[in-house]
Order: C-alpha cells, then sequence, then structure tokens
C-alpha cells in the first residue's frame, strides 16, 4: 500500500467512521436473523440473506459514486444499505412481497427479497439524471446472468468518453467517468455466461469491477465440484493484465480484513474509472452464518471443523475485535449499540408488516361484511358462517384468502336470489381485476414514447423509383439512422469491417467509425448482454444475431433479463434495445430455422417484427427506434437480392406494431402468414384464382403484438375459412396465430370449415433445395391445403385433380 493509499484510507477510516460502519454491518446482519425468522415462522414465503457479506459490501459501496451501475445479485443488502438505496422498511416490504410501490419501490412486490432496482424512468417514463444517483440494474435470479448486461454497462463509459457525438448527453454519463461493479458468489463463476462476460469485458477494455464472493460452497457443493483447481483465484490468473494493457488487474483479498478490503477496492476502481482498466475481485475467506437460504440448513452438509471455522472467522466479530484492540471502542460501547440496532431493526420490521397488514385487514374485514349480508338473506347461514370463520383462521392475511371466501359463499348461496349476492359478485370483480392490474402493468411502455403510439407512414415511391436489391434499402436506411442519432451503435459477428454477412452495414464502419459500427466475437450471449447494458444506460444498440437459430445461444438472457426488465422493475427502468436477425428461408439445419414459437412464447415484454421485405424491415427498425420497448426483427434470408423498389422516404417510414397488411382481397379462403411465405403465399393464390378460388392473404406483420385491431376476424366473418401458414414445426406459431384468432377475437363464430394451419415438418431442415421443398411448405402444399378446403365444401366444383 502506497503512502498517498495510507493517507486517503485514514482520513475516510477514522475511528467514528469505522464504528459507523460496523454498526452498519451489524444492522444487516440482524436483518438477515429477523428475515429468517419471518420466513420460518410463515409471514414471508422465502429469504436468502446477505450474512457473512457484510465487510465486502461495506468496502464496495465505499468505492461507489453517483453515476455508477451495479449489477449484481441477492447477497447485496448491506451494500445497498451502505449506499442508501434500500431502507429497513423497504427490505421487510419486499419480503413481505408488498405491492404498494412506495413500500416496495424496489418491484411492487413481483420479485423475491433482496433484488434490487434502482429508479431510471420519472413517471412519465422519461429519464432521470443517471448521472445524479447511484444506479442499479434490475436483479434476477437466475446465476450468473447479471453478468452479460455488466458488459454493455460498462462498454457505454467507453463510448460516452470516446465518441465526441455522445458527450452531449449529460444526464447519461460524465464523459465515461462511470464504472460498472458486478458481484457474483463463487459457484455461479462455473456458469458460461460468466466466462463469456470476462471475456468480452477484457476484449472491450471497459470500466467493469467485478467482486467474486467465495464462501466455499454453492448450496451445498463445495469449490472442489464447482471447477478446476477448486480456486476460481487460480482460473483467473490468466487474466491478469500484460505490458500491453490488455486483461484485467486481478487481486485476491480475504473477506474478513476491512482495512484491506477498502484498499483494494478502492484502488481497482479508481484505475477502472480513471484508465477503464476492468478489475477481478476475488474476496476468498467469507463465511455464511445462516446458509444459502431458508430452503434448507447448512449444518447438513458442512463439517463441525468448517462451522467452527466459520464463527472464527465471521468478518463482523473479527472487525468489532479489531475496534476493541485499538482502542477505537469499548466492549461496552459496542453492546450498547449492538442493542440499539437490533431495537430499531426490530422496530423497523414491525413497521414493515404494520404497513403491509393494515390495507389487508381493512379488506378482509370488508369481505366479511359482505359475506355476513349474504347470510342475513340466505338459507345456508351455518355454511356462511363457516367460512367467514374459516378466513378469519388464517393468521397472516391474504388476498387469495378473500376470494377463496367469497367464492365459496357465491357458491353456498348459488340457488338462491338474493340482492346481497350482487355486492359480493361485484366486490369479486372489481377487485380481482385491481389486483391483477398491480402485476400487469408495465410489461411494455405506456410512455407517450410508446412504439405502438408511432404514427404510422407509409412508404413512397417517384414515379421513376429504381428497383435496388432488399440489401440495399436496409444499407442506406442504417446509414439515415446512424447519421440521425449518434446514440445508435450497431455491433455484431462481422457486422464492422465486413460490413454484414448479407452487406446492409456496407461502408458504414468507415464513415462512422469502428465504435459506431463494430464486430464482436462469436458471444451471442453477451453481444445481447452489450445491448442490454448500453440501452439501460441510455444509447439505442442496433446488436445483431447473425442467424435466427443461433438467438437460441441468448434466448435465456431475452427471456428472464431483457424481456422483463420494465415489469419486473414495476416501471422504473427499461432497455430500448433492437435485435437484428434474419431467418426462415436458406440452406441446413441451422441457417433456415424459424422457431418462432419458442422464441414469442419466452420473450413477452418484447416486439417480434417478422417483415416480409427489407422496405418494411426498415419502417420496423424506424418505429422501434423511435419507441422505447426492445424489439426483434427478423429480416428474411432470400430477400437481401431481391429487388424492391427505392422509397423516397426511407428514413420517415414507420409501420405499425400489430397491424396485419392485407396482400391481396379474397372471398372463399383467409390465408393467414408471415415473412418469407408472403411469396409463396401470394403464387398459390395467383393458381388458386385460376381454378375460381379467391384467397385473401394477410400478412400479420408482427407476431408480438398480433393483430390488435382484428384484422385477420373481419377477414373470417367475410370468407368464413381461415388457414394458418408459417415455416415453424407442427402446432408452433401457427397454433399461436389460430389461438389469437379463433378464440381471441372470436372467429370461431364465422367458421364454416375446420380452421386449418400449415406448417414445417417436426424435423429439422434438410440440406439443399430439395431438403427445403420437402421440410417446409411450398406453393403446392399451400394450394393443396386451400383447395381441400373448397373440396369439403363443394366436391363436384372443386374435385381433386391431384389426389
Amino acid at each position: 500500500m502506497t503512502l498517498e493509499r495510507v493517507n486517503d484510507l485514514a482520513r475516510d477510516l477514522t475511528p467514528d467512521a469505522l464504528i459507523a460502519d460496523y454498526r452498519l454491518a451489524y444492522r444487516s446482519r440482524q436483518i438477515s436473523l429477523l428475515g429468517r425468522q419471518e420466513v420460518l415462522g410463515g409471514r414471508a414465503k422465502f429469504g436468502a440473506f446477505g450474512d457473512g457479506k457484510e465487510l465486502a459490501n461495506l468496502a464496495l459501496a465505499r468505492a461507489f459514486r453517483p453515476g455508477d451501475w451495479r449489477s449484481g445479485y441477492y447477497r447485496d443488502q448491506t451494500l445497498m444499505l451502505a449506499l442508501g438505496e434500500i431502507t429497513i422498511e423497504q427490505y421487510f416490504a419486499q419480503l413481505y412481497a408488498n405491492t404498494d410501490p412506495d413500500a416496495e419501490p424496489m418491484s411492487g412486490g413481483r420479485q423475491m427479497p433482496a433484488h434490487y432496482a434502482s429508479r431510471s424512468l420519472n413517471a412519465d417514463g422519461s429519464w432521470r439524471d443517471l448521472t445524479a444517483q447511484i444506479n442499479t440494474a434490475p436483479d434476477l435470479s437466475p446465476t450468473a446472468a447479471q453478468m452479460p448486461r455488466l458488459v454493455g454497462l460498462a462498454y457505454a463509459s467507453k463510448l460516452y468518453r470516446e465518441i465526441e457525438a455522445l458527450r452531449q448527453f449529460t444526464t447519461f454519463s460524465r464523459a465515461g467517468a462511470e464504472v460498472a461493479f458486478g458481484t457474483i458468489g463463487n459457484a455461479s463463476t462455473a456458469e458460461g455466461m460468466f466466462w463469456e462476460s470476462i471475456n468480452a469485458i477484457g476484449v472491450l477494455r471497459v470500466p467493469a469491477v467485478i467482486v467474486i464472493y467465495d464462501d466455499g460452497y454453492g448450496i451445498s457443493v463445495d469449490n472442489t465440484q464447482q471447477m478446476t483447481k477448486g480456486d476460481i483465484g487460480a482460473l483467473l490468473a490468466g487474466f491478469q493484465r500484460e505490458d500491453d494493457g490488455s486483461g484485467f488487474d486481478v487481486y485476491a483479498v480475504r473477506g474478513w480484513e476491512y482495512l484491506t478490503l477498502v484498499e483494494t477496492l478502492q484502488r481497482a476502481t479508481d484505475t477502472a474509472r480513471r484508465d477503464h482498466v476492468p478489475a477481478l475481485i476475488h474476496v476468498t475467506e467469507l463465511t455464511q452464518p445462516l446458509g444459502h437460504s431458508t430452503s434448507g440448513s447448512h449444518e447438513r452438509y458442512k463439517t463441525p471443523e468448517r462451522l467452527d471455522w466459520e464463527r472464527d472467522h465471521d468478518g463482523i466479530a473479527r472487525l468489532r475485535q479489531w475496534l476493541i484492540d485499538h482502542d477505537h471502542a469499548s466492549d461496552a460501547e459496542l453492546a450498547a449499540l449492538e442493542d440499539a440496532e437490533k431495537i430499531a431493526v426490530r422496530a423497523a420490521m414491525r413497521s414493515a408488516w404494520d404497513a403491509f397488514t393494515s390495507a389487508l385487514d381493512v379488506e378482509r374485514a370488508h369481505v366479511r361484511d359482505l359475506i355476513d349480508a349474504v347470510a342475513r338473506e340466505s338459507q345456508q347461514q351455518d355454511a356462511l358462517k363457516q367460512i367467514t370463520s374459516a378466513l378469519y383462521r388464517t393468521v397472516y392475511p391474504k388476498r387469495r384468502d378473500m376470494h377463496e371466501a367469497a367464492f365459496a359463499a357465491l357458491h353456498a348461496t348459488r340457488a338462491e336470489n338474493l340482492p346481497a349476492r350482487a355486492d359480493l359478485i361485484a366486490w369479486r370483480t372489481d377487485h380481482r381485476a385491481q389486483i391483477e392490474r398491480l402485476y400487469e402493468a408495465h410489461l411494455h411502455s405506456a410512455s407517450a414514447e410508446s412504439p405502438l403510439k408511432v404514427t404510422p407512414v407509409a412508404p413512397q415511391y417517384d414515379d421513376a423509383a429504381p428497383s435496388i436489391p432488399g440489401s440495399q434499402i436496409l444499407n442506406q436506411f442504417f446509414d439515415l439512422a446512424l447519421a440521425r442519432d449518434p446514440r445508435v451503435i450497431a455491433f455484431g459477428e462481422d457486422v464492422g469491417f465486413l460490413g454484414g454477412v448479407n452487406q446492409t452495414m456496407a461502408g458504414l464502419q468507415t464513415k462512422y467509425g469502428d465504435l459506431r459500427v463494430s464486430d464482436t466475437g462469436i458471444r451471442e450471449i453477451t453481444i445481447v448482454g452489450q445491448a442490454l447494458g448500453m440501452a439501460l444506460r441510455g444509447l439505442r444498440p442496433l446488436a445483431e444475431i447473425q442467424y435466427l437459430d443461433y438467438i437460441l445461444y441468448a434466448l435465456q438472457l431475452l427471456s428472464d433479463d431483457v424481456a422483463t426488465v420494465r415489469w419486473r422493475s414495476n416501471g422504473a427502468q427499461k432497455a430500448p434495445l433492437i435485435i437484428s436477425t434474419r431467418g426462415h428461408r436458406l440452406e441446413g439445419i441451422w441457417h433456415a430455422g424459424s422457431p418462432l414459437a419458442g422464441i414469442i412464447n419466452l420473450v413477452r415484454g418484447m416486439h417480434v417484427c417478422v417483415p416480409r421485405d427489407m422496405t418494411r424491415a426498415a419502417g420496423f427498425y424506424n418505429t422501434l427506434l423511435h419507441g422505447d420497448d426492445p424489439g426483434i426483427v427478423v429480416e428474411v434470408l432470400n430477400g437481401y437480392r431481391l429487388k424492391e423498389r427505392q422509397p423516397n422516404n426511407l428514413s420517415e417510414i414507420m409501420i405499425p406494431l400489430g397491424v396485419p397488411e392485407v396482400l391481396r382481397g379474397g372471398s372463399h379462403v383467409t390465408l393467414v402468414t408471415y415473412g418469407a411465405l408472403c411469396v409463396h403465399a401470394l403464387k398459390a393464390a395467383e393458381r388458386l384464382a385460376q381454378v375460381g378460388i379467391e384467397t385473401e392473404v394477410i400478412d400479420v406483420q408482427t407476431l408480438l403484438p398480433f393483430d390488435l385491431h382484428g384484422v385477420i376476424g373481419e377477414s373470417l366473418r367475410k370468407t368464413n375459412r381461415i388457414v394458418f401458414l408459417d415455416e415453424d414445426v407442427p402446432g408452433g406459431a401457427s397454433a399461436y396465430m389460430m389461438q389469437q384468432v379463433i378464440e381471441g377475437q372470436g372467429g370461431y363464430h364465422w367458421l364454416d370449415a375446420e380452421p386449418r394451419t400449415l406448417s414445417a415438418k417436426a424435423h429439422r431442415t434438410a440440406y439443399g433445395t430439395d431438403g427445403a421443398y420437402f421440410s417446409k411448405p411450398n406453393v403446392e402444399d399451400i394450394f393443396e391445403t386451400v383447395y381441400a378446403l373448397m373440396h369439403d365444401a363443394n366436391p363436384k366444383q372443386y374435385p381433386l385433380f391431384y389426389a
């Protein structure tokens, strides 16, 4: 430790400051102890606490500055307390799943305990000044899933520092001086997401400080079974920074040595902030006094010797003794401090419980009164009395109990025409809708910038508009988008120097620089994570996944993190990234897939656009760039060489989301499809017209959202027959579309024949032209499917000439 650092620490870590830190650590431990009691006593459902990590959290808090970001996990409660990002009452409100956002601002009762989030947005959905606050990306439970977005959170600092045009966005960054902190447990470092993220951060050379809390176990599995050599520090040694500046500063520090923890974290953070050198800090010899969580006891798998060692090396006990040994406080003074903290934490816990239950008590009393009113008119008084008695036998009130009681009362009096039943029914209907809104809100943006609120702008053409390849249409659009907004950053595999495998970014790296249009390694998970972190920091990333099939690598992250950012933060944060990819028809198993049902059913919270050509693709990119929700655009693989008329308003085109387009009118059958199959559907419709069958062909355009205004249902009302066509597997996206129309739009009312689906085969697409022809729907398949419907209706007029 340098003399300058010693002097800095001496100024910061005065005896009073050290005692205050001890006090906060002790407070946090009491929260853990009481939280565990609340779970085991039945007042809360689950708990995973930060016990044993208190000193590391406190040292980390001392390194934070306004504008910095945290991407962590559920062992960070002391950090959040130290940063002033959570109060004791708020911690317990989350433990109880309080849905009041004023009491529980992290998620409004949606997330498990110890999942934190700061507020990035104002009430109207606009950005706050992120440089004036400590920022926490919304936590999530899947192990190591906090790491990929750390790539983008740190990368944003590099972009804000090195792209001159971004210096104007002073509410997002102070010229890239922000550090992104990542925290993770030792066992989670065995996950692939961890290693991919470490590699990406090292390649990008960005200011990330990663702290690994190592208590020797992952639930019951010790380090020897988690990783090679049983020591994550040994594995990370190869990342140590070289003379050329590549790599990380790698540190190891014991978790009960508080002064060393503070010095190490400050030194690592100062270097990261100043020089944009990432750091890995392995905090060893940590303990976990309460075990992994309330789901089990660590005494079952830790030896007596290990338990004795953990008691001896508890960081709080070590700091306490250090304060006494250095005459900073006496045992009696610390005991008095501890007694005060026990009282304060318990009082805050009771306050949180009372705030949570008071509203429920009022609601329960109201339900009881409603049931009692029914009982006064009913012949089922004894049964109703038992229902209300059971409602009040529940020690801890829950809204579920109230609704079960209300339904039971209505069931018991189902044969009676009682005026009081109407009041009970009305309460049940209104209250259920009210509570469901608490949980449903913020799946998508409701702000003025919602992409669902854009004003549609159709393509316009000059009379002499030339026809050019679709790839050039997109290339021109991306050029306009990059010129219009410096926050638009494009990246992906082969996107930069090569200009994309289909040349949609050709020449744009040369024009805008290698930070605006850049190449990445083959790392789909952290391409998405890079985009996510950037979007959280106010940038507009356009991230390419080279083929739709490869989006499956990153699907967990898209599903668990990207799609739920706004929802799980209860509207406090947003991440308007765009994933650009391409799919449908090409060659071979992993370049021709259309696994869209799997995607759309896992990314609710994102928009999924499936344009049939590149003009429509440009329109969707524009719509999403003008909005504040995340989206996926699936370009048609065989559309890059097909020629399209060149619009004269390319930068203004806005294709609305959730609005299908009728490509061909018809009166006999409605044919619903999207993407590459639109061309085949139109060809089949031409052939069908030759035999007297007029087919209405509809391009759904977006799968999420799907036909918001019932265009397809109106078509079915006219034709009374419908076929859903796509390239997914049987029961895939075609079944999804059928459910949306037949059930969601009430289309079953208008059917004169069974609805049909025509999809690809259950197997993957075989290689070669014949492989594609016999694996996916072709023009002849479409003709036969539609023709068969008409044959069933009128065999004489439409005889089977092909069978």
